[in-house]
């Protein structure tokens, strides 16, 4: 499912109508659809509804709402801020039905609505679209904060709030949301969900969204470039698995991680790339490390590198380029710490060198010596960087000019705060954005974690996760993502396509842990056995 922007989204409605699907009939869709929601998961029948409606094409979806519901059954209240009635069908057609109505300009004090707060067990916000300027002024601020107060009455009436097509007060670019604005239980948006829907804190304001069908064709909007990572995108992404398949089939992973105060790191990582399937996984980790790790991961293989008390040293690169070239994939940061000998190995593991002269990452010589060709020589991997393989990159400048190397970033804002040289709030003001921005520059996949991770291509394609779980905010859970994404990418699939199935599974695991044990309290290691159970869930039919 693509996502919009405001503009986008009033290019498409502009488009709709050209081509037949008139405004009209987008907003009798619109109105349908909201009622549609309320009637399937709050009943309708004789329940009282309180629908307030404000100016434009958002309060006329809600008149529309409005007369389907009292068609369905329900006791229906009309209350009108700023609303031009005049040659107004919609309410024209709530009238041949008596439906009654307020006017919130003649209702001295708000002392109508009060009175309607108090018995309305529904509640349609219809005051305000998508095309909302911020702050808010005046009487809606009224309406809204009279709405707030009854949700907080503590006489335990509160009132379920619909949002139609947004709540009043989010900005559905920015995902900014006006003091006034209040939380809706239900969001019934259309056609498509909105960028500032994976925003916080509008992310936060919506409750459950619903994405309504108004009938806009599909090819109007086929050339946005922002996605949500849906079921059926990561189901058409998840490698085959044939029956007649051996270890090799399924690929080779080798993972560098691992320091004596981040030992969990290696075995989430590790654990994690033998959950999504991967064929064999083998961890390279200084020597000293091994009993610990060895005694909690049956299933991988190791490589056992010369370390400095247990830090990696930059002798410890041989034995990794004597066996990459039998590996698939290639995961580098996860725990390695920042000693000074752990930075200086990750720079020449990754062929970055001090000095004015250009750096080459990623096993690979000049240009000239690659006979004029951009690629690797047969046999280097893709890479997965992460955690502190991330923090070793940013400490020198303008890294990005010479990762040669087809990688995958995964920083969280903090580490992309530091890639970037900017602050953690500029990364956070617009994750999209600076996702799609830093790609771009990087000529790299990123993904930029956190609640909606977003995963950016080079070629400007951005996909959205649609999960942000509290639950995740812990130790360990990065280090369960770079693990799946590994191991998806050592199973064949492109970095952008691993690196969006890896987020996807690895939320999707943490909404399971989560209904089964509650967000608080969970850790990294429960999502590893639920990662195998989301595959086998993705690849289900619906």
């Amino acid at each position: 499912m693509k996502i919009a922007s405001t503009e986008e989204m009033r290019r498409i409605e502009r488009e709709a109508d050209s081509h037949g699907l008139t405004y009209a009939s987008m907003m009798e869709n619109a109105g349908r659809c909201v009622a549609q929601e309320i009637r399937s998961r709050l009943g309708v029948e004789g329940r009282f509804m309180l629908i307030l409606v404000g100016p434009g094409n958002n309060g006329g979806d809600g008149l529309v709402a409005a007369r389907h519901l009292h068609d369905a059954g329900a006791k229906v209240q009309l209350y009108l801020w700023k609303r031009a009635l005049k040659d107004d069908e919609n309410f024209r057609l709530t009238q041949e039905r008596d439906i009654p109505y307020t006017v919130a300009e003649k209702d001295a004090k708000l002392a109508h609505l009060a009175d309607y707060l108090t018995r309305a067990e529904i509640v349609v916000d219809a005051l305000l679209g998508t095309g909302v300027s911020l702050p808010l002024r005046g009487l809606v601020t009224e309406i809204l904060d009279a709405l707030r107060g009854a949700r907080r009455r503590g006489s335990g009436h509160s009132p379920h709030v619909v949002a139609v097509d947004v709540p009043s007060g989010v900005d559905c670019d920015t995902g900014a949301v006006d003091p006034a604005t209040v939380s809706a239980d239900l969001t019934v948006t259309f056609a498509l969900p909105k960028k500032g829907f994976y925003i916080f804190p509008g992310a936060g304001y919506l409750g459950k969204l619903v994405v309504g069908d108004i009938g806009v064709p599909p090819s109007l909007t086929a050339d946005l470039t922002l996605e949500l990572a849906e079921q059926d995108l990561v189901k058409a992404l998840l490698p085959s698995r044939p029956r007649d398949a051996n270890k090799g089939t399924f690929g080779k992973a080798l993972i560098v991680a691992g320091s004596p105060n981040y030992t969990g790191a290696a075995f989430l990582a590790s654990a994690a790339a033998t959950r999504v399937g991967t064929g064999l996984v083998t961890l390279c980790v200084a020597q000293s490390l091994h009993p610990i790790l060895a005694s909690k991961l049956t299933e991988v293989t190791f490589l056992l590198l010369p370390h400095d008390l247990g830090a990696l040293v930059p002798q410890a690169i041989k034995l990794i380029e004597e066996r990459l070239p039998d590996y698939h994939a290639l995961l580098v940061g996860p725990g390695l710490g920042l000693e000074d000998s752990t930075v200086e190995f990750v720079h020449l593991l990754l062929r970055m060198q001090s000095g004015d002269h250009r750096r080459q990452i990623g096993f690979v010589g000049s240009k000239e010596q690659r006979g004029g060709q951009q690629e690797g020589p047969k046999g280097f991997p893709p890479l997965v960087i992460d955690a502190d393989g991330l923090n070793s990159l940013a400490r020198l400048p303008d890294w990005w000019e010479s990762l040669t190397a087809e990688a995958i970033l995964t920083p969280h804002p903090g580490e992309m705060s530091r890639l970037m040289d900017c602050s953690v709030e500029e990364v956070q003001s617009d994750r999209v954005a600076v996702a799609r921005t830093a790609a771009e520059q990087w000529h790299q996949t990123v993904i930029l974690k956190g609640a909606h991770s977003i995963v950016a291509a080079p070629d400007g394609r951005v996909v959205v996760s649609p999960f942000a779980n509290p639950g995740l905010a812990s130790a360990g859970t990065g280090d369960v993502l770079a693990g799946s994404v590994v191991g998806l990418l050592a199973q064949g699939l492109s970095p952008f396509e691993a690196a969006v199935a890896g987020v996807y599974l690895h939320g999707a695991a943490g909404e399971m842990a989560a209904a089964k044990m509650g967000d608080a309290g969970m850790v990294a290691s429960d999502l590893l056995p639920l990662l195998p159970q989301v595959i086998r869930q993705t690849r289900a039919d619906h």
